[in-house]
């Protein structure tokens, strides 16, 4: 693969919502030509798709392989956020594409949005918030003891990748014992391993989701798992929404099968159904779980290191393990 030099042109896609750092990322040798949407790539002249080496993929829009397909001189896709469902991995390896992602730099941030919702679940924060700019405070007196607590519950996290470990770590530092359920033990921890979600959601009371989305965790969070969990049982997701079944989560909330549920990631954003925007016993956030300043600036930047060091003949900076680099 040819290294650019100040006289080549490198032809980028900048392919997604406008993310500034990204979007004003690339200057000579690259040319960047900016969709905002996967209905807007017809705008996009053969001429020009026949050039792109390299995609900048700025949110969750889909680029699977018709999207990919359209770039014959394609070599790396560069992708914001640590999920990377979205991107039809399966056929950038077989065409030598090479994708990466933004981890790292947004774990803790994530992390601290799991534990606040947690938190906040448990407590009933946002409930007690509106009833004191209600004014019922003053007309009926102090709200009502809170039944969740984090006190005398055990957390058992789903998936303990980078940000699993972080929230186990915040976790700890609250004296709240932690259990996790992943495919194969995680290496340099002593939290029990749950190779079952059955078995865990069973010991536990509260679960913290934090996997991979895609198709091999669609509706890993089931009926049965949440029947397990108890009428005590809580339910975190800071991991996509199509790993929990809504419907089956709506009906356990409904009828007190468990007690609450915070949700940043819902199964089709930004739609959330009004039968659990209208549930009291859930907080809900708008998919911000990275959603600050700092952060978000570290994951655009990440997304521009990425295509500057390949292009510049060197290792991507933050691969997906589908994508081996060969050569560099």
């Amino acid at each position: 693969m040819a290294t650019a030099t100040s006289t080549d042109a490198i032809d980028l896609l900048v392919y997604g919502p406008v993310k500034p750092v990204i979007n004003s990322g690339f200057a000579a040798p690259f040319v960047a030509h900016t969709i905002e949407s996967k209905n807007d790539l017809t705008r996009l002249t053969d001429d020009v798709a026949a050039r792109i080496r390299g995609i900048a993929v700025t949110g969750l829009v889909a680029t699977d392989s018709s999207v990919l397909a359209r770039f014959p001189k394609l070599e790396m896709v560069a992708s914001f956020g640590v999920g990377y469902d979205h991107v039809d991995s399966a056929y950038a390896r077989e065409h030598g594409i090479v994708v990466t992602h933004t981890p790292d730099v947004l774990t803790e941030e994530v992390a601290d949005t799991a534990l606040g919702l947690l938190i906040a679940t448990l407590r009933e924060f946002v409930r007690a918030d509106r009833y004191l700019r209600s004014g019922q405070w003053e007309t009926r007196g102090d709200y009502p003891l809170t039944r969740g607590s984090l006190r005398g519950r055990t957390v058992g996290i789903v998936g303990l990748g980078r940000i699993g470990k972080a929230v186990a770590r915040r976790l700890d530092a609250m004296q709240v014992p932690v259990v996790y359920h992943s495919r194969r033990p995680a290496e340099g921890v002593a939290y029990k391993h749950y190779p079952n979600l059955m078995d865990m959601a069973k010991a536990v009371e509260t679960l913290v989701v934090i996997t991979p989305g895609g198709a091999a965790t669609r509706h890993l969070i089931d009926a049965e798992v949440l029947k397990a969990l108890g009428p005590e049982g809580v339910v975190v997701n800071v991991a996509r929404g199509t790993v929990i079944d809504e419907a089956a989560l709506i009906a356990a909330l409904k009828d007190g099968t468990i007690l609450g549920a915070g949700l940043d990631v819902f199964e089709r954003e930004p739609k959330v159904p009004d039968e659990l925007r209208a549930l009291p016993n859930t907080v809900l956030l708008p998919h911000m779980g990275s959603a600050s300043v700092v952060t978000r600036r570290a994951m655009e930047q990440l997304v521009v290191d990425n295509l500057k060091a390949w292009f510049a003949g060197k290792a991507p900076l933050t691969p997906i393990p589908e994508t081996p680099v060969k050569g560099r």
